[in-house]
């Protein structure tokens, strides 16, 4: 029985040992556990202030971002608009030089002036002038010839190159034109021409006088085939004025009336051409016993400017 208590006591007094070491070693534990939780908990506080800084900092970015964007949106556009600016001023410049390059080509210049000459025949006599006249019917009473011959000059002013869009390669241009034409130059004339006058019973002796015609017209002329040496051209109609001399026995000058032409020309050489014409000239019939309608055949020269 003593052995039994004596290992009892034994027992008990290691037990109690093992409490007593294992007691503090758990409590040593858990507060080593309390510690590392604490470290954590600030630790994983630092992250997430750290996480909201991140953010407000990603979010402030983000602003900053999108204003560069928007500032790059608008440069963008700045610099299309500059560069459709540049393009449009490229194709103007393009153009002008193109246009440039066309003018200083030979032959290339619209306008012209140009020196006339040729043959006049005039549909009736000048009948009703000082040197034949039915008032007084006395004299020697010559009549002038129907043929004449003339002179001139003129000049084009290009208006449009493609008949304000109706027709390709056709020119229509303002001509303005005068011309000289004389018909005789020694026609005796009646009593009321004689040196002294009949009238009061002088001697025949009848005065020679020229007969002439100033024209001027202005007309729309048409040409065609731009860019060919060789270019037809006409007047479909046109206004003249004519101014004969000697005047008639009412003292008429001036008679207007109406053109009608056509013609061609070649380029010689540069801006130097050659050409024939032919024009009608109307005037609706006599006026005050005058009658100037007639026509015109001949050539001309023109210089292109």
């Amino acid at each position: 029985m003593m052995k039994f208590s004596d290992q009892m006591r034994l027992t008990l007094c290691i037990f109690t040992l093992i409490i007593s070491a294992i007691i503090p070693t758990e409590a040593a534990a858990q507060d080593a556990a309390a510690q590392r939780i604490k470290e954590l908990e600030a630790r994983l506080l630092e992250m997430q202030s750290g996480m909201q800084a991140m953010q407000n900092s990603m979010q402030s970015m983000k602003g900053e971002l999108e204003k560069l964007r928007t500032q790059s949106t608008q440069v963008t556009q700045q610099v299309e608009h500059i560069q459709q600016k540049e393009t449009v001023r490229e194709a103007v410049r393009e153009v002008a030089r193109e246009i440039s390059a066309e003018t200083e080509k030979e032959g290339s210049k619209l306008n012209m002036v140009f020196f006339r000459g040729g043959f006049a025949h005039s549909s009736q006599h000048r009948d009703g002038l000082v040197f034949h006249s039915d008032v007084v019917p006395a004299g020697a009473q010559d009549r002038p010839d129907k043929n004449a011959w003339y002179f001139g000059a003129g000049f084009d002013w290009n208006l449009t190159r493609n008949a304000w869009g109706l027709a390709p390669k056709t020119n229509v241009l303002a001509e303005l034109m005068f011309e000289y034409k004389q018909f005789s130059s020694h026609v005796q004339g009646n009593a009321l021409a004689n040196i002294p006058t009949q009238l009061v019973g002088g001697a025949t002796n009848p005065h020679s006088v020229t007969v002439s015609q100033l024209s001027i017209y202005a007309s729309p002329k048409i040409k065609f085939m731009e860019g060919s040496r060789f270019r037809p051209w006409l007047i479909p109609a046109g206004f003249g004025m004519h101014i004969i001399s000697p005047p008639g026995e009412s003292a008429s000058f001036f008679i207007p009336g109406v053109v009608f032409g056509g013609g061609a020309e070649y380029r010689v050489w540069k801006d130097f051409y050659a050409g024939v014409d032919a024009r009608y000239h109307i005037t609706g019939g006599k006026k005050d016993g005058i009658d100037v309608d007639g026509l015109t055949a001949g050539g001309y020269l023109g210089i292109g400017f």
